[in-house]
């Protein structure tokens, strides 16, 4: 009965390590929203950068979700800075690969946000336009009659190897409510003044704009998850040391900048004879003696740690690999 018990447990560790692995790795670009520039001013009361809000929400819904592995914020805002990628690149499928690639993820989200505001039929507005607003101290309202807001965004998975549209996917979200206001709060207040916004924050939430924004990501979220198979399978060669042992516990010299994650498991090598070119200095080749394993269970930008299993001995300068 004991060896039933760990082997069924063995084999479970293996199917949810299988899955891990499954994962596929993506980038979520700023979505652009040139097309409802104006009525963002309109309802906020100045230009807020809904783009990045989106992006945002949409990391959150697909981690959770657990089909894809997202890339951190803070990685992809160093290659975009290092890149001098412009806003005007948002939505562009070849340079957003050319980001893709050098995240090493397997493909990137970029997207579009082409409505944005009240669909009030009654009035002539529709497709998300508005009717003349009447002045709010920065908090968006719009005329008398009442009506839905609604979002409409579009989202593409690009290959960063080819820089092909692998699937397209349209969310649309419609308030439940009605109301004359479709922001009803000051920007400068509850949500970040200077053009800034919490598209998380139970303020923007409450609003009808909010409602409906939700409701678009929510909706464009769950296309993406039925998409994930069309992805390819990248695999992030790493090639790291170990830098601290502690008993069974490694810290190595790599982290998720090099596209590791808690879960990660690593091969520990102890490095013999290296093979160099005579003429550059390069190593070739290493004539490496396998140790054993580490699993990650802690993970920042430039390190990890992780719990090793193997044969005793492990030192620091070891190599770790994938």
């Amino acid at each position: 009965m004991r060896r039933r018990v760990v082997s069924l447990l063995v084999v479970t560790t293996l199917f949810a390590s299988i899955a891990c692995a499954q994962k596929k790795r993506v980038a979520i670009m700023d979505f652009e929203y040139a097309t409802v520039h104006s009525n963002v001013a309109a309802i906020f009361g100045t230009d807020v950068d809904i783009g990045k809000g989106i992006g945002d929400m949409l990391v959150d819904r697909l981690v959770n979700d657990g089909k894809y592995s997202v890339i951190e914020r803070k990685a992809l805002d160093k290659i975009l800075a290092e890149q001098n990628f412009s806003n005007s690149d948002r939505a562009d499928p070849s340079s957003a690969a050319k980001i893709g690639k050098l995240l090493g993820v397997n493909a990137i989200i970029v997207g579009s946000i082409t409505q944005f505001g009240r669909d009030d039929k009654s009035t002539g507005v529709g497709g998300g336009g508005f009717g003349r607003y009447v002045p709010f101290g920065g908090g968006g309202g719009v005329k008398k009659s009442e009506g839905k807001a609604v979002v409409q965004v579009t989202a593409r998975l690009v290959d960063v190897n080819t820089g092909e549209i692998l699937a397209s996917a349209q969310g649309l979200g419609q308030s439940k409510r009605s109301s004359t206001s479709l922001g009803g709060f000051g920007v400068g207040s509850g949500g970040g003044g200077g053009g800034a916004l919490d598209m998380h924050s139970s303020n923007f939430g409450a609003t009808i704009i909010g409602e409906a924004t939700n409701a678009a990501v929510t909706d464009v979220a769950a296309k993406l998850d039925a998409s994930a198979d069309k992805l390819p399978t990248t695999v992030i060669a790493i090639d790291g040391m170990v830098a601290d042992v502690s008993g069974n516990t490694l810290i190595l010299n790599v982290g998720k900048n090099n596209g590791l994650q808690v879960g990660d498991t690593l091969k520990v090598n102890r490095t013999g004879k290296e093979i160099k070119d005579p003429a550059t200095g390069k190593v070739l080749r290493r004539v490496d003696t396998p140790l054993g394993q580490v699993t990650l269970t802690q993970v920042d930008d430039t390190s990890s740690e992780g719990t090793y299993a193997g044969a005793p001995g492990v030192k620091v300068g070891d190599h770790v690999k994938r």
